[in-house]
């Protein structure tokens, strides 16, 4: 499991990616649904958009999941912590 964070030029990536057998790609869309049983994707995505943050599923079959959580640029900033090393706030 990897946890990284980048910036571009839309705002902020989160990425949560693993090296499991993965999502089929009809099924990526379907995951974040009620009906899915995968309720707390459901519930992730719907209190992520209250907030105008989105998730998607991006990885590929086979190769693991790699989820991407995206923060509109002006949603959050950069700050300092005590050892002068750069951190993101929300």
């Amino acid at each position: 499991m990897r946890i990284t964070v980048e910036e571009g030029a839309s705002g902020l990536s989160i990425i949560y990616a693993d090296d499991g057998k993965g999502i089929e790609d009809s099924r990526k869309e379907e995951i974040f649904d009620l009906e899915s049983g995968h309720h707390g994707l459901y519930l992730a995505k719907k209190v992520l958009a209250l907030t105008g943050i989105r998730i998607r599923e991006l990885g590929k079959e086979g190769e693991g999941a790699r989820f991407e959580i995206l923060v509109p640029r002006g949603s959050y900033r950069r700050t300092e912590n005590r050892n002068g090393s750069d951190l993101l706030e929300r």
